[in-house]
């Protein structure tokens, strides 16, 4: 008799091998400042706040981070690094609009978009003909027309999986391209360092270095049992990505009764002032959305997803709509404050639910009453 998991690989080798593609802007914000502003090309730029004050860089332009400026680091720090860096305040505004050009173009391929943030998405294009066929070729021709439509350059990561497509994004950035075959999938994962695993942060890896292992083959030859042991329900995540199983689907943007934005740092983040710059612009987009929809909301919901990819949300419903993304800053401050900071936190996230018409403004004359 055949058993369930024979039942399942046989399912599995009938299916058309996946393909799946990850496109990564380049230095996003800094390159969107640098083509609209030509005096700040080939310069050490910063897109972010005051240097001299609580300000965190947004982004980092090529050019200054070879002294180590990073995003979500202090704008202070930036400046005692980089003491030449220039300093621009960000315009999220132009940033949506540029996203929207290059989803435009992602999605004349395959309407199997899944956004990560303004800058990165996956496209699941299993069983498109055009370009042959060709995954790669599909990654080249993005990579290219983005060029064409945005003057921005873009990397790409091109594998069967979500996990080693991300991860190949970032191998030759930028303006690059990797591809993972299955055939490659093995080798590369066994010499992959761990810090370079898409979930594993500094205090896992930390953890996981305590323990002896320091690369792919390690954390695969690691007993299952051993990694729950130490890590719970995570445990069984890291071996499975050791082992180059993610299943995930790529998720297409669908019509729902609530509208959000969210993002995944590259770095965890601990700083109160680092992470109320991220929930902010997530807030920014979401309302940008909202409006594009014709509909405002009642209720805000801030998400919180933690290193150990355990996440929360927090919520605060008013009697009226929010009738300004800024409107909704007071309450996403105090959201925040009542959220646990046990662990750094990996994504950020701001939904507005409970919607309406604009209309139903002139019904409540009290904008503000809670």
């Amino acid at each position: 008799m055949t058993d369930a998991n024979e039942i399942k690989q046989l399912i599995q080798d009938t299916q058309p091998q996946r393909k799946i593609i990850h496109i990564d802007m380049d230095a996003f914000y800094a390159s969107v400042e640098q083509r609209d502003f030509p005096e700040l090309r080939g310069k050490p730029l910063v897109v972010g706040g005051d240097p001299s004050g609580r300000g965190v860089v947004a982004a980092a332009s090529y050019e200054i981070r070879k002294f180590g400026v990073r995003s979500a680091m202090s704008c202070y720090e930036a400046k005692k690094r980089c003491p030449e860096a220039i300093f621009v305040r960000p315009r999220f505004e132009v940033y949506r609009q540029v996203s929207q050009q290059i989803r435009s173009v992602m999605l004349r391929v395959t309407d199997l978009v899944e956004p990560l943030s303004l800058d990165e998405a996956y496209l699941d294009v299993t069983g498109i003909k055009e370009h042959h066929g060709s995954a790669t070729l599909m990654a080249n021709w993005l990579r290219s027309e983005i060029y064409n439509q945005t003057q921005l350059r873009a990397s790409a990561g091109v594998s069967f999986n979500k996990m080693l497509a991300k991860i190949a994004s970032d191998i030759n950035k930028p303006n690059g391209i990797a591809v993972i075959t299955p055939e490659q999938a093995e080798s590369f994962i066994a010499a992959l360092p761990i810090e370079r695993f898409h979930g594993i942060g500094k205090a896992t890896a930390k953890r996981l270095h305590e323990m002896g292992i320091y690369t792919g083959a390690d954390l695969k030859a690691m007993p299952v049992e051993s990694l729950e042991h130490e890590f719970g329900k995570r445990g069984r995540f890291y071996s499975q990505i050791a082992h180059g199983d993610d299943n995930r689907p790529v998720k297409a943007e669908r019509k729902h009764k609530s509208v959000g934005s969210e993002t995944t740092f590259r770095d965890n983040l601990r700083d109160t002032d680092s992470l109320l710059v991220q929930i902010f612009e997530q807030n920014a987009d979401a309302f940008t959305q909202l409006s594009k929809k014709g509909r405002l909301g009642h209720t805000i919901t801030l998400k919180i997803k933690y290193s150990d990819f355990t996440q929360i949300t927090r919520s605060h419903t008013l009697h009226t709509p929010f009738p300004t993304a800024e409107s909704a800053h007071y309450w996403l401050e105090k959201l925040l404050a009542d959220v646990p900071r046990h662990l750094p936190i990996r994504l950020v996230g701001v939904t507005y639910s409970n919607l309406t018409t604009p209309d139903s403004l002139n019904a409540q004359p009290d904008l503000f009453r809670l």
